[in-house]
């Protein structure tokens, strides 16, 4: 089983920057791809971005594609979210998802944090 908790959460200003982290617990981290979803009030949890097994594939959501970044650093156990050209509406609350391959839906998660709210002030 895989323990995942998020941090760097925050309010920040249209045009700022964050950075999410996730730590992960277990010695299994690095058999796992690696996620970040996010839900807005009122809306359906949506995919952000992943990354795969060794950090070499990544995939990112159309809307975030050139600001997000996602990468992970299996020797300690954490996947990061570095977020620039913060808008209003990446206003949510922002999950770290684990599962056995790379996933764009929540249905191929198997393992959830318990979110981190990201907040963007215009």
């Amino acid at each position: 089983q895989v323990q995942l908790v998020e941090s760097g959460g925050g309010l920040v200003q249209a045009g700022g920057s964050l950075r999410l982290s996730c730590a992960a617990s277990g010695r299994t981290f690095s058999s796992y791809a690696m996620g970040w979803f996010r839900q807005a009030l009122g809306k359906e949890r949506e995919f952000v971005a992943a990354i795969g097994r060794t950090g070499s594939y990544t995939a990112y959501a159309d809307s975030v594609k050139g600001r997000f970044t996602i990468s992970r650093e299996n020797a300690k156990n954490t996947v990061l979210l570095q977020m620039n050209s913060l808008k209003p509406e990446d206003t949510a609350v922002y999950y770290c998802a684990a599962g056995s391959s790379i996933a764009t839906r929540t249905t191929g998660i198997d393992y959830w944090g318990r979110g981190t709210q990201v907040t963007v002030s215009s």
